[in-house]
């Protein structure tokens, strides 16, 4: 297979043509690193290659694959190697990977290596994955661009005047730009789902409690969860599969519900905006959500609008625990001072934070989530665009001269996503919509736009299901970025 071939598979069908030795994973690994520092280096997606442990696994895994169609046991899924033996898949750099320098995107941070794998890490090399780099995350993870002082911007490779979103910006631009099939994230208030959108990707946040933090991680609020980014729904699901394992000892636990099959559901179309009751909405995302309803009708699903399950005043809570989170971060108090402003906002909104008020806001966010589930309790499933606007400009969330500002202009771009974080709900954007943009010299570009869907906690099958059926009917595997343009 030609590289480009290679690099354009999904991790599933990427498997398979190493299973039955088409290719190498040494042979993908040199096309995924060239990738990485070639079109990788235009996006912004990574923070750190790390080309001698990935050849390490590289190696290890052309071994096992060798002896295993040796004995004649690489092709029909009844041999015992791993899921996903060769194939690349990177680590957000806010996820430590032994012995791999960790900045979290911070300039207060210096770099040092991790002591040991996360429980993802741990997850991700037994499903036999590459682990080829770290990629690029904004400071701490908290805004949903990616534009660190220290490392890469990431850009969508649709239009590298724009942002890949945040906060796993890195790990959306290296698969949308083709270097990887797959890259691990994380989604604390859309995280996920926020560059899937503006990269033209599947971002599942899984159900609260489905993935655990693992053996060094805890969950705090219960906010925010790992996964992973990619460009079909059936990575999506198998990728889930690998990561939702529980560890002894976790706060949180889901139970997944069983795909409804056939099922006739109700879908619940939500157009309003949620946490920023004035937020515009771009017309190519309300008619990304309004086109995705009409398919799901079309599949003989029942579609009715629905109104914000809450007042916009009620997201409060969330900001609350936001601003805590942010303060929890170890950042020495002698390089507080190199944290960016935002950040440093946001740190100073968490110590005005009481113990009363955050037992306040964890009891508001659980009052919440009982509200939604009895708002949303006649529908199976939540549709709404993901996102209020395209993908941004670079630079244009980015306000360090008014935090405030800044923080504000970020909850009007993703009024629904954190939401599910909040009720600890499933969620999954899907590449379903595109907008044409015209950048501030003059050029213009489509890019992607992404829609959502939501259900009840533990329906994550339901929606992977049912995305696999979104996909089927307005399949979106044709469509490349001119990741140069």
């Amino acid at each position: 297979m030609s590289v480009t071939d290679l690099l354009d598979l999904d991790a599933t069908a990427l498997a398979h043509v190493l299973r039955t030795g088409d290719a190498s994973p040494t042979e993908v690994l040199d096309a995924t690193l060239d990738a990485a520092a070639g079109v990788g280096t235009d996006v912004g997606a990574f923070t750190v290659l790390t080309a001698d442990l990935a050849r390490t696994q590289a190696l290890a895994a052309e071994s096992a694959l060798v002896a295993a169609r040796r004995a004649g046991s690489t092709v029909g899924g009844t041999d015992e190697l791993p899921p996903f033996l060769g194939v690349p898949c990177p680590v957000k750099d806010l996820t430590m990977v032994e012995g791999v320098p960790i900045r979290a995107g911070s300039a207060a941070i210096d770099p040092f290596p991790a002591p040991y794998d996360d429980g993802v890490v741990t997850l991700l090399r037994a499903a036999g994955t590459v682990m080829v780099g770290k990629t690029t995350t904004p400071e701490l993870g908290l805004p949903c661009y990616t534009e660190p002082d220290v490392g890469p911007t990431a850009r969508t490779p649709w239009n590298l005047a724009r942002s890949a979103g945040g906060s796993s910006g890195g790990a959306a631009a290296a698969v949308a730009a083709r270097v990887v099939p797959v890259a691990h994230g994380s989604d604390g208030g859309g995280s996920l789902r926020i560059p899937a959108s503006a990269c033209g990707l599947v971002g599942l946040k899984p159900s609260r409690g489905l993935v655990s933090p693992g053996p060094y991680g805890v969950d705090g609020a219960g906010l925010a969860t790992h996964g992973v980014l990619t460009r079909s729904v059936r990575d999506a699901a198998a990728f889930l599969d690998v990561l939702a394992r529980p560890w002894p000892g976790d706060t949180f636990t889901a139970r997944l519900a069983a795909a409804p099959g056939e099922r006739r559901l109700r879908v619940g179309l939500l157009l309003d905006p949620v946490i920023a009751a004035d937020a515009p909405v771009h017309p190519a995302c309300a008619d990304a959500a309004r086109a995705a309803a009409a398919l799901l009708a079309g599949l003989g699903h029942d579609v009715v609008e629905i109104p914000p399950p809450f007042g916009a005043e009620r997201w409060d809570a969330f900001a609350a625990l936001w601003s805590v989170g942010a303060l929890q971060a170890p950042v020495p108090p002698d390089r507080e001072h190199l944290l960016v402003p935002l950040t440093r906002w946001l740190r100073e909104r968490g110590r005005s934070v009481s113990g009363l008020a955050y037992a306040t806001a964890l009891a508001g966010v659980q009052q919440l989530t009982r509200e939604v589930a009895t708002a949303w309790a006649g529908v199976d499933v939540v549709l709404s665009p993901t996102l209020a606007q395209p993908p941004a400009l670079v630079g244009s969330q980015r306000i360090d001269d008014d935090p405030a500002a800044d923080f504000a202009a970020q909850t009007a771009f993703t009024p629904w996503t954190s939401v599910w974080n909040l009720t600890g709900r499933p969620a999954i954007s899907l590449p379903l919509g595109e907008a044409r943009v015209t950048d501030p010299d003059g050029s213009s570009a489509t890019v992607p736009v992404g829609v959502m869907l939501g259900a009840d906690h533990g329906d994550d099958a339901l929606l992977l299901d049912l995305a696999a059926r979104l996909e089927e009917a307005a399949p979106w595997s044709h469509r490349r970025p001119g990741a140069t343009s």
